[in-house]
This record gives C-alpha cells, sequence and structure tokens, in this order.
C-alpha cells in the first residue's frame, strides 16, 4: 500500500537527526550493566550548584503557571552579569535552540552557511532543515582554519558558525585572528561564535566574543548554562547580539521556549561564582589526569582546553566503544562527525577518570 503524505520541507529527508550521548538508562536497559559512569555528554559531574537547586526548589509551587515569556528577570541578569544591555538577549531553550533561531531567520533555499570540518554537529542540522545549502571549510590540526572559512563565504552566504572552543575536538581561537575574520567578513553575513564552554578556558589569549558586539552589528555570540553550571537537564542557553538583530530572532523564538524551574536556577547559578570556580579547577584536575593517563597508554589525544578530551584509538572506535559500555562507561564515538578513529570522553569525577582510563587499558589490553 503507498502511503500519500503531504510534501516535506527541502531537505529534511535527507537529514540526519543529532544523536546525543548514551542514557545511562538506555545502556542498563540494553545491556543490564548496572553503575554505570556517563562521560558522553560533556556535563559538569558536580551538577548544579547549591543555589540553583535552592531556587528550583523555591518554584516548584509554580509549576501550574506559565513561566514569564519574555523571561524578563534573567534577561536582566545576564544583562548585569555581561554588562549589556537586556535588549541584546535572546533566552534559548538551550544554546542549540539560539543556533536553529539564526538559522530560520538568516538561512533559506539559495543561502548558504559556512561552517568548519569537526564542527559541532547542529551547525549542518539546522542549515539543512531550513533547506540552505552547507559550505564546509577543511580543518586545520582538527580546528578551524579562518583561512580557509572566509574563502567559502560568497555572495549567498547567509551565516559563519564558529565554535570556540570547538565541540568535539576543544581546539580553539585565539583573540586577535578571531577579530581578524570578523574584521574583513562583509556586515551582511551573519557571524556566530558558539562560546558553549566559555567558562573553562584559561588560555590568556582566548577572547570574550561578548566584548565585540558594539563593533560588529553582525556577530551573534551564543552561551549555555548547561556546561559549567549544570543545568544540561533544564534547557537554558541565550544568544547576545545587536538589538535589532536580536527583535528578529525573538519574534520567531517559540512562546515559553524556557520553562520556570530554568529561568529560576540560571538566574541564581549567575550568582553562584563559588561553584563556578570549584568546576573549573576540578575540570583543570580532570584534564591533567585524562591526559597523563592517555600518554601512559601510548594514545595521541588533541589538546583541548573545554570539559572533554578526544583520543585518537589507532583503529576503529565503534568496537572499543562497545567494549567499553560492557564495562559501564559511557564514552562518545566520533564516526558522525568523521573521525572513525576518534572517542571523545567528558571530564568527570576523579574516580569516574580513573574507572575509564582501567577501562579503557582493559580493552586496548584485550
Amino acid at each position: 500500500m503507498t502511503l500519500d503524505l503531504a510534501p516535506i520541507a527541502p531537505g529534511v529527508g535527507e537529514l540526519r537527526p543529532y544523536v546525543p550521548g548514551k542514557p545511562v538508562s538506555e545502556l542498563e536497559r540494553e545491556l543490564g550493566v548496572e553503575g554505570s559512569v556517563k562521560l558522553a555528554s560533556n556535563e559538569n559531574p558536580l551538577g548544579p550548584g547549591p543555589e540553583a537547586r535552592a531556587a528550583v526548589r523555591a518554584h516548584l509551587a509554580e509549576l501550574g503557571r506559565y513561566p514569564d515569556g519574555g523571561g524578563y528577570a534573567l534577561r536582566q541578569a545576564i544583562a548585569r552579569h555581561q554588562d549589556i544591555d537586556p535588549a541584546r538577549v535572546i533566552l534559548g531553550n538551550g544554546s542549540n535552540d539560539c543556533l536553529d533561531l539564526v538559522a530560520r531567520v538568516f538561512l533559506w533555499p539559495g543561502r548558504e552557511a559556512v561552517f568548519s570540518q569537526y564542527a559541532f554537529a547542529v551547525y549542518p542540522i539546522s542549515t539543512q532543515a531550513v533547506g540552505a545549502r552547507a559550505r564546509v571549510a577543511p580543518a586545520r590540526e582538527y580546528g578551524h582554519d579562518l583561512e580557509a572559512m572566509a574563502a567559502r563565504v560568497g555572495e549567498d552566504t547567509g551565516v559563519v558558525f564558529i565554535a570556540n572552543p570547538n565541540n568535539p575536538t576543544g581546539t580553539w581561537l585565539g583573540a586577535n585572528e578571531l577579530e581578524a575574520f570578523l574584521r574583513e567578513l562583509p556586515s551582511r553575513v551573519m557571524v556566530v561564535v558558539d562560546e558553549a564552554y566559555f567558562e573553562y578556558v584559561q588560555e590568556p589569549d582566548y577572547p570574550d566574543a561578548r566584548q565585540w558586539l558594539d563593533r560588529y552589528p553582525n556577530l551573534i555570540v551564543t552561551r549555555t548554562f548547561s556546561k559549567i553550571h549544570g543545568l544540561a537537564a533544564l534547557r537554558v542557553g541565550y544568544a547576545l547580539a545587536h538589538p535589532r538583530v536580536a527583535d528578529w530572532l525573538n519574534r520567531v523564538r517559540q512562546p515559553f521556549n524556557v520553562n520556570s524551574l530554568a529561568q529560576a536556577a540560571a538566574e541564581a547559578a549567575l550568582g553562584d561564582r563559588e561553584h563556578v570556580l570549584t568546576s573549573v579547577g576540578l575540570n583543570r584536575e580532570g584534564l591533567g589526569q585524562l591526559a597523563a593517563g592517555l600518554e601512559a597508554l601510548g594514545l595521541a589525544y588533541i589538546p583541548s582546553v573545554g570539559n572533554f578530551i578526544t583520543l585518537d584509538l589507532g583503529r576503529p572506535a565503534g568496537p572499543v566503544d562497545q567494549a567499553l559500555l560492557r564495562r559501564g562507561v559511557i564514552t562518545r564515538p566520533l564516526a558522525n562527525y568523521g573521525l572513525p578513529r576518534h572517542l571523545r570522553v567528558s571530564v568527570g569525577l576523579p574516580e569516574e577518570n580513573r574507572r575509564f582510563l582501567a577501562a579503557l587499558g582493559e580493552v586496548l589490553g584485550a
């Protein structure tokens, strides 16, 4: 029997959906493994800080009410925190939502988006979903080659996506090279600088792209509460842009896209400096622990400034990933990023990092 359905939008039929890290519950359901360690989704192993947890508890009684659709209190808090006009703030259901808003406003059939090889998987998804074309620049040492990206900008380019630092490789761009790229780009092309891991980076030359918003009206900066603030389950992020650009993005933003608990927790998290500093310190030590362990195993890895590290197994990663899963360790194979020999491992608690390294040693020694 032939199923006669309505036609779908260009690009949707061939779209490859985003594949998230495997949940612990799925591993337990599929393999019966208990007591698993999840190091697949770049989550903060400490979770949210005490102030965010308290804010969630305080707002439970309001679950029967719709949230503030404009997110007034959270937008004001972000504006104060970033020393920026609240009219520049756009709230998202995670920063992924903000990336999707950009695609909906500035891309359509006949338009193009430019991004790097090995860049975040949402960029091609959002581009293809609106019927636009992707122009992918080859990476340089697993990171963004801005010269190659600039060469792919043409008359039909609507958006350039830049992840700094990049996920899944952990590479980063310095202030001088990134601003030089912005300076030379036509103002008609929107540039998204995705700073999901911004708070983790401690390199002295790493830029805060927010400082360039007045200079480049075509700049959009996206950030999230899912990483350093540990609010991944609540889905809350934001974008910073020129007020006119923010107005356009807010016109296509879904009503109530950020729920009440997320708004309350995010506002509280902004003031919890101690939790951020603790998380940064734990991550710094964890990156060192993982790097030392990988070196002891004779494995190459990509130096990272995020809260994860990507390693080259020198062999197909799929079988190694499956063997780790049977040992209760969840990591992220990167074949869908064009890196079939690589695994991305999130920084966990010290004992979780040790468990991963021990399991990996067992698998490679088997």
